[in-house]
């Protein structure tokens, strides 16, 4: 995995890159935004951790630039001397976070580590064409998928593998989808469930109690599939975030 430090205090750059060198990435330096840019283009990073004041473009605008031409590259800014403003600023042009230097490396190693998980989701539904149609889509977009239509076994499969979210029916034969995800709230408080149905007039009180209980986000069937993929990337994103010390 790339990651592109970007700082001209060359010992910090040096003491990051041996750091993630020895943890097994693949750093690439650079020492200004301008070189940032090239590197972007050339090197086409996974990650991108860059300081804010350097000469010639500043980190904010390097972002922005970054932005442009990657938009799915995280950034992760850094200063020694970070405002709200600054942070503001950063954050609506895509930063996942301003860090404070001295920066805390075992929150970034733990960032990385996540960043490299392979994302997996879990889709519990009885409806055989609705899992299989849409674990092809996922697929084609890179998603690890697991599908499931027996309520009682959604436990098993997540602790046997680490989730990014899952996609639950509300309508499971027999189980009451709310008390699936009861069970999912019990033992992983914090896990995003996204909630589907196909009876749209028939479970707005249902989808209400939902929400309450802690899901994530809901979807009438049949959706659009891009909005669906908007939402599991966000989920990814607040789930980084939150390693560094963002709320989710």
């Amino acid at each position: 995995m790339k990651i592109l430090i970007v700082d001209d205090d060359r010992r910090m750059v040096k003491t990051i890159f041996d750091i993630l060198k020895v943890k097994g990435y693949d750093p690439i330096i650079a020492y200004s935004g301008e070189e940032a840019l090239t590197k972007v283009e050339s090197e086409k990073p996974d990650c991108v951790l860059m300081d804010i004041k350097m000469p010639g473009i500043n980190g904010v605008e390097t972002l922005k630039t970054i932005k442009e031409l990657s938009p799915d590259i995280p950034v992760l800014l850094m200063s020694a001397y970070v405002t709200e403003a600054q942070i503001g600023e950063a954050k609506q042009h895509g930063a996942y976070t301003v860090l404070n230097k001295p920066i805390d490396i075992q929150i970034i190693l733990s960032f990385f580590a996540l960043l490299r998980k392979e994302e997996s989701i879990l889709i519990v539904d009885d409806d055989p064409n609705f899992c299989r149609t849409l674990k092809d889509i996922l697929q084609s977009r890179g998603y690890k998928v697991v599908t499931e239509s027996d309520p009682d076994k959604v436990l098993g499969h997540m602790e046997q593998e680490y989730m990014l979210t899952v996609l639950l029916d509300l309508n499971l034969g027999n189980k009451d989808g709310l008390d699936v995800l009861r069970d999912i709230r019990a033992k992983y408080p914090s896990k995003p469930v996204v909630l589907v149905t196909g009876m749209k007039e028939d479970m707005t009180d249902v989808i209400d109690k939902g929400i309450k209980i802690g899901a994530y986000t809901y979807f009438y069937k049949p959706f659009a599939v891009e909005s669906l993929i908007d939402s599991i990337k966000g989920i990814s994103i607040k789930k980084l975030q939150s390693l560094l010390g963002e709320p989710f």
